[in-house]
């Protein structure tokens, strides 16, 4: 990936920069870097998170407050992590009290505009992605003694597996080793969701009791965290578990009035994949190269592999093999999951460190002598990804000469990751990739991960509609589905009204047909989400192909043309913002991003109604009634685990799948996945918090 080469400052400059003495967290809350080579300080006085989850794509809203504790102007740097496959939505500044809504401009151009502003300290702001992990945050001037509000939303899928879904707020990123990763001012954070299929537990595996959590009824929660001073260095990992998995074909659709529409398409697998099959072979490549020292990599992985051999098989056999530039196998044979290995497995985990580089070739190399004709060979490499450029190029087309019975799966440790590269090689495998935060549950996370492999997947998946013309599918060939992870398509429509959707895959050779009938609306402004989206899929594929040509050149101007469209953050775009309207118009930029922000808070503003009706009802049950003493209950309590209210919903489960029925069962227009539509009520959190605090 060729990110931006403009180092702390860039251009002439950035040799002057100069690290602040931050008194705020060094990991999500970032870095920042003043210019002059004065040094100083400046803080980060207020870290807001406020999440919703509409219709699985979750949508998160960062908003912090800068001073300047210095008697000077400064100009500000602030890095932080990319989150996993995250598309930033928006970027805004607020200027002499006002918020202003940035656009998205081509990088050389933004950077170019951004300059001409500091030459005669003007207000402007930017946004760039440094690289594929990194976004760079330069705000310039920051007055002195001033405070300096901005606002960062970014959109992404929530991961789901089975009957849980997962929501991580990265802060475990250090983007340098030594700042202090303390904060003196408020972090708050703050996750609203309703789900169409009843929720049974909410945790938070990185915080534990530290997160207050209410439950209103079977289908509404919250959760909450809070703290005014302390060590920010964990990831915020909420996880909610609902009473079965979510099974069928669903569909969403976002259409201005008299445009083509959008849609998402999303495939959950039922009981036809929930055959366990036995006999497989396992490779686990461990990556023990120095950068998997930060942040605890090679230790998370050495937890993970430890819970999946665990929770192997007795006809399952397994080797080991780490690396960094020559790969060191255990046992040079697959072996069985007796005690004697597994200890052996856990010692020879536990002796390892993270030194040396990362070539990760030989490795796979290795790995593939093990294929066995007889059986499955499932190839697990535990990795952050952070290998050379060439062998990037050199990985993807090793996939391509693998054993035929081999598929390759990728868990990315960590949240510093080449994603870009673990997702290119799972997919072209047929397997599936993966990413371990440090804050969640890695046993949970292990077995997750080992029930997708010992299950059939769906493979060949062909999606036809019919009845409305439907085009700019993404992606054009559906990858395999694997047990409880749905698989999404977005993509564009002409016409309205009815429609059919046929699915076709094959499950161990047999070919297994659905179809369910759809609707396709003339005008629908609930899921603007969506369109971003579609966007952000296609940039993320056409990077891939240029990734696989060795070369950008041919899908550069598609990507921005994208990115300035449907106000996506690139390696080629960045977020631009400047002091008033007049000034976009003086550059003959187009005002495309307000126009879209106001839609996505209409739909927001929507939500948040929604979830105050459903909140307002299930309030109204407790408390004494009619006046009197006697408390109702509105669902029955069972015993608390882990710090968190369970609830007992009584849902029948659902009815068993056909021999040979992908068992994606009609819900067109339904949720997408467990969870379904959230609003984040601003108020409603407001209200909840004053009541906490006023019953401690």
């Amino acid at each position: 990936m060729n990110g931006s080469r403009y180092g702390c400052m860039g251009g002439s400059i950035a040799a002057g920069c100069m690290i602040l003495m931050i008194q705020t967290a060094a990991s999500g809350a970032g870095l920042l870097i003043a210019d002059g080579g004065l040094g100083g300080v400046l803080e980060i006085r207020e870290h807001n998170v406020q999440v919703t989850i509409n219709n699985g794509i979750a949508v998160t809203e960062v908003t912090q407050v800068f001073r300047n504790t210095e008697n000077r102007q400064v100009e500000a740097l602030y890095t932080f992590p990319v989150p996993k496959d995250a598309s930033v939505a928006n970027f805004s500044m607020w200027i002499n009290g006002k918020e202003m809504v940035g656009e998205v401009v081509e990088k050389q151009r933004a950077r170019e505009i951004y300059d001409s502003y500091k030459r005669v300290r003007r207000d402007p702001g930017l946004l760039e992605q440094k690289d594929y992990k990194t976004f760079e945050m330069r705000i310039f001037p920051i007055g002195p003694k001033a405070d300096q509000k901005v606002q960062i939303c970014y959109y992404q899928e929530l991961d789901y597996d089975h009957d849980w879904a997962t929501y991580v707020y990265p802060l475990a990123t250090q983007t340098r080793k030594d700042i202090n990763s303390k904060t003196t001012g408020r972090f708050s954070f703050a996750l609203q969701a309703r789900s169409q299929v009843p929720i049974v537990q909410v945790e938070s595996p990185s915080h534990g009791g530290e997160m207050a959590v209410a439950q209103h009824g079977e289908t509404q929660i919250q959760a909450s965290l809070e703290t005014k001073s302390g060590d920010l260095n964990r990831d915020v990992v909420v996880a909610c578990h609902v009473s079965r998995p979510h099974t069928g074909i669903d569909m969403i659709a976002s259409r201005r009035p008299g445009e083509d529409g959008y849609f998402c398409l999303t495939l959950t697998a039922g009981e036809e994949l929930a055959k366990e099959t036995s006999g497989m072979d396992y490779v686990f490549i461990i990556d023990s190269s120095g950068s998997m020292a930060d942040d605890g990599k090679l230790a998370l992985s050495r937890n993970s592999v430890e819970a999946f051999i665990g929770s192997l098989g007795k006809d399952d056999r397994f080797e080991i093999i780490t690396f960094n530039v020559s790969p060191h196998p255990l046992f040079k044979s697959l072996v069985d999951t007796g005690e004697e290995n597994t200890v052996k497995a856990a010692s020879f985990l536990a002796s390892q460190e993270a030194r040396g580089g990362t070539m990760m070739k030989p490795a796979l190399e290795v790995a593939y002598k093990y294929a066995d004709p007889a059986r499955t060979l499932n190839v697990v490499i535990l990795s952050d990804g952070m290998t050379e450029q060439a062998e990037s190029r050199t990985l993807l087309e090793m996939i391509k000469s693998r054993p035929g019975n081999a598929r390759v799966f990728c868990v990315g440790v960590g949240n510093e990751v080449n994603r870009p590269l673990l997702e290119q090689m799972a997919d072209d495998s047929g397997g599936l990739a993966s990413f371990l935060s440090p804050g969640d549950n890695f046993e949970r996370q292990a077995q997750s991960f080992r029930r997708k492999l010992t299950r059939p997947a769906a493979t060949n998946i062909r999606v036809s509609i019919e009845g409305v013309e439907t085009f700019d599918v993404e992606p054009p060939l559906v990858p395999n589905l694997f047990h409880g992870t749905p698989a999404r398509m977005y993509g564009r429509y002409r016409g309205q009204g009815p429609g059919k959707a046929v699915v076709r895959a094959a499950v161990e050779g047999q070919e297994i047909v659905s179809s369910v009938d759809l609707k396709f609306p003339e005008a629908e402004n609930a899921n603007p989400q969506i369109e971003r989206m579609w966007a952000w899929h296609k940039v993320q594929r056409l990077l891939k192909e240029g990734d696989r040509a060795g070369s950008h050149a041919t899908v550069a101007h598609e990507i921005v043309r994208l990115g300035e469209a449907y106000s996506i953050v690139t390696q080629y775009t960045s977020f631009l913002v400047l002091e008033n309207d007049a000034e976009y118009q003086r550059w003959k930029i187009d005002r495309r991003n307000v126009l879209r922000s106001q839609r996505d808070r209409d739909s927001q503003q929507k939500l948040i109604a929604d979830f105050e009706a459903i909140r307002n009802k299930a309030m109204a049950d407790l408390g004494p009634r009619d006046g009197g003493t006697e408390p109702l209950t509105a669902t029955p309590p069972t015993a608390p685990l882990g710090g968190q209210q369970m609830v007992s919903t009584g849902t029948p489960p659902p009815p068993p799948s056909r021999p040979g029925d992908l068992n994606l069962r009609p819900r067109g227009g339904g949720p997408v996945g467990p969870l379904g539509v959230a609003g984040v009520a601003v108020l409603a959190v407001m209200e909840w918090r004053r009541r906490r605090r006023g019953a401690a």
